[in-house]
């Protein structure tokens, strides 16, 4: 498209000012301590990351209340005044690189284990989760909502106390939020549920809770632009969706598709990590040796595999959200390499590329691009990363466990 801008061209989302087009979308990193606070080993990554030449950081999800907290080790929180003496540090450490730091805040709802937390879990319906199986949720009564709602009004609080450019809420992947917006996982009668309005107020009244006390402070939103549920986010909704984000005064929404109860639909990849699945998942890791391979051959049947394509294989839902909104949208899923993230920015699809698993390989990714040093990422999206991660803090496996695992 003639006259479009280019991938490493700078940009704004209200009024933060990020230096081309590439976003660090919120990867889980299990770099927090037992009280949600960052450790110096994230602070390390983080600043990897800004002298590689990334345009903004969004965090890892962080907590807004322990009973929304993550069952993977190492989660960040923010439900804590106490906790934002460490954020100053971690935030001026990637503010020194010239890079602004995002705050992705979350409620995990029904996907974490209360053997975990110590907490029943909760959900807008009490709907069994098809991954964390174990139980069904809780529930949630007006009061409970109300108190989450004000949880996430004091965490973006919290973040802007810390100084964080902004926070991104966490309404996609089937979390909390997403599971009041999808009409799989919201059956309410009440006004919390049935119309997509309905479905939607939990955010709409966070959005107003945000802006009444902070004012025009950032807020940008991750979203599904769909997903593989029956009676999920499909794509005419995620529209609407984007287009009352935007009403509600959201600065900029993030298009990702999928829930965990979907496998690998979320992060894509040829062939399912078995071993890793052995090694690290809270299910899998207790079948006995002598019976992994004859369950190593049925996974595919009784849970879900990754879905084709493989790459910008959430293109079409954020061109369709483009072209409904006038924020920017941030496109994420699969941009592996420099010649797909320029045509996304060029055709118009999208205003910012976000990446996860490609700045885990490589931190400098960006400015290998930049120098035309590399034309695409060398992650083979084997995803040992993303199982691995229920055991040990994030880094790249490469397709491939030592003995030790």
């Amino acid at each position: 498209m003639t006259g479009s801008p280019g991938i490493f061209e700078p940009a704004h989302i209200s009024g933060i000012s990020i230096r081309n087009r590439f976003i660090r979308s919120a990867t889980h990193e299990g770099m927090g301590d037992a009280e949600g606070a960052p450790l110096d080993s994230l602070e390390k990554l983080y600043v990897r990351l800004a002298r590689g030449g990334v345009g903004a950081i969004v965090t890892g999800y962080a907590g807004v209340l322990p009973q929304g907290r993550s069952s993977f080790p190492g989660m960040l929180m923010m439900h804590d005044d106490a906790l934002v003496p460490a954020y100053l540090r971690l935030v001026e450490a990637v503010h020194h690189e010239g890079v602004p730091l995002i705050m992705q805040l979350a409620h995990c709802g029904s996907q974490t284990r209360s053997l975990v937390t110590g907490m029943r879990t909760v959900a807008p319906s009490p709907i069994r989760d098809r991954f964390y199986s174990e139980e069904v949720p809780l529930e949630l009564t007006e009061e409970g909502i109300r108190e989450i709602i004000d949880a996430f009004v004091n965490a973006a609080e919290r973040a802007k106390a810390a100084g964080f450019d902004g926070v991104q809420l966490h309404l996609a992947h089937g979390y909390l939020l997403a599971q009041f917006l999808s009409g799989y996982t919201n059956r309410r009668r009440d006004r919390w549920g049935g119309s997509l309005e309905n479905r939607f107020r939990i955010v709409s009244e966070i959005m107003d809770g945000i802006r009444r006390r902070l004012g025009e402070y950032p807020v940008l939103a991750k979203m599904n632009g769909y997903d593989g549920m029956p009676g999920g986010m499909r794509p005419n909704e995620a529209v609407k969706v984007a287009m009352m984000l935007e009403a509600s005064g959201c600065s900029a929404v993030e298009i990702s598709s999928g829930t965990i109860s979907e496998g690998l639909a979320i992060m894509r990849g040829p062939r399912i990590p078995t071993d890793a699945l052995f090694a690290a998942n809270f299910k899998l890791a207790a079948v006995p040796r002598l019976l992994r391979p004859g369950v190593a051959r049925i996974l595919p049947l009784i849970g879900p595999s990754s879905p084709k394509p493989y790459h910008s294989y959430n293109l079409d839902a954020a061109m369709s959200i483009r072209k409904s909104v006038s924020i920017p949208v941030l496109l994420v899923g699969g941009m592996h390499s420099l010649a797909d993230a320029s045509k996304a920015i060029e055709d118009g699809a999208a205003d910012f590329v976000s990446m996860s698993r490609p700045f885990i390989i490589e931190p400098s990714i960006v400015k290998k691009y930049e120098e035309r040093r590399q034309e695409a990422s060398r992650c083979t999206m084997c995803n040992y990363c993303t199982i691995m991660i229920e055991k040990e803090p994030l880094r790249c496996w490469n397709g491939r466990l030592p003995q030790r695992a």
